[in-house]
Order: structure tokens, then C-alpha cells, then sequence
């Protein structure tokens, strides 16, 4: 029997993913794995997505700097659905307000319509979110994730999107997600570490 999958961060290095079998790109190509693996996560190697060592060189920090002043969990109720939000750990991919605009209104104030569109396809699209940002819960009771296997994907010039419930030991989780799937800083500059916070938009992040 393979052992779970597990991801660790090691100290100022990268992540040292074990037991991983499905590592894939954006467009689904299947990246080739092997027992133990190191993940890229100072943004610098050359060798993308896989570490050369270069974290040695560019003095990466693997620290959290982030005050935790973000980290809350906003509740917006509707008459069918209520959507919880933790801006914290918001990884910036933009498939709320742009796979449903009616209810995920990017700019306003709430920002959040609960009320905007059917409830499935609230549903649906609140599952599409990578990081776990957004959850839903209906009639008071919290909606559980559905079965997936266990998976890391390299988006583009992104995070890395971790699915399946990867174990991530030793790390503290934002107020009230889900840690069957997340999404992990790649580019180095994430005040959130080891969580994606969007910086790798703000800075120009490409992979190469």
C-alpha cells in the first residue's frame, strides 16, 4: 500500500512532496513523478517546478510576515445558500467573478450576492475556487468537499494548486477552510507562506 501523500516545507527550501503520484500542468499534461520530490518555492529555479538549489542562493525566507489581521471568515446569507469568504488566503485565480459575475461582483461593496443566481450554480463555482477561500453552507449546515484524488497542479505563472487532501504537517490554517484543497505560493514573495496570497500577480511572476 503507497503512503499518503504529504508536502513539507522546509525551512528557508522547498516543498518536499512524498508519495505524490499525479503532478500535472494547467493544460492536464502529466508531469513524471517519483517517490520524493522537490518543489520550487523561491520563485528562481531554473529548473521549474522542480528545485535546483537556487533558494541557496537568492536568500528565500520561508517566513510568514503577515500580521493575521486578514484572516476572517465573512459570512453573506442569502435566502438559499450563504457563501463564506477568507480573504486571507485568496489566491487571486478570478473563476468567482468571472465564471459568475451575477453573484461574485468584483468592485462592489458587499462584493458578494448570495442571491445573484441559482444556488447550483453557486455551487458549482464556489467548488471551482482553488484555494479554499470560498465555501458555502446550506439550511446551517457546512458543505463537505467531494471526493477527488490526490493532486498538485503547476498553473501558469501561479500557485500551485494542491487537491485531495494532501497532508501539509505543521502548518497553521486560516479561520474555517478546508484543507482538501488549497493553494501554495511558488513565486517566493507571498506574505502568507506557505499559502498563496495573489502577490505572484503583483510582481510579474513567470515560470519560464
Amino acid at each position: 500500500m503507497s503512503q499518503a501523500p504529504t508536502i513539507e516545507c522546509r525551512p528557508d527550501g522547498p516543498y518536499l512532496v512524498k508519495g505524490l503520484e499525479n503532478l500535472r500542468v494547467s493544460n492536464g499534461e502529466a508531469i513524471a513523478t517519483t517517490p520524493v520530490m522537490a518543489l520550487c518555492r523561491c520563485g528562481g529555479s531554473a529548473r521549474k517546478p522542480f528545485c535546483d538549489a537556487t533558494h541557496k542562493k537568492n536568500g528565500f525566507s520561508g517566513e510568514k510576515v503577515s500580521d493575521g489581521s486578514a484572516d476572517q471568515r465573512d459570512d453573506y446569507r442569502g435566502k438559499r445558500i450563504t457563501i463564506h469568504d477568507n480573504r486571507a488566503i485568496c489566491a487571486h485565480a478570478e473563476r468567482c467573478t468571472d465564471g459568475l459575475a451575477s453573484v461574485f461582483k468584483y468592485g462592489s461593496e458587499p462584493w458578494i450576492d448570495p442571491d445573484g443566481a441559482q444556488v447550483q450554480a453557486i455551487i458549482e463555482t464556489i467548488r471551482a475556487c482553488p484555494s479554499g477561500a470560498l465555501s458555502y453552507s446550506i439550511d446551517g449546515v457546512a458543505a463537505e468537499d467531494p471526493p477527488r484524488g490526490p493532486q498538485i497542479t503547476v498553473t501558469k505563472d501561479g500557485p500551485y494548486e494542491v487537491l485531495g487532501g494532501v497532508s501539509l504537517p505543521d502548518q497553521s490554517w486560516a479561520q474555517g477552510v478546508s484543507t482538501e484543497h488549497y493553494t501554495l505560493c511558488r513565486c517566493g514573495a507571498s506574505k502568507n507562506k506557505p499559502f498563496c496570497d495573489g502577490t505572484h500577480g503583483s510582481i510579474g511572476f513567470k515560470d519560464g
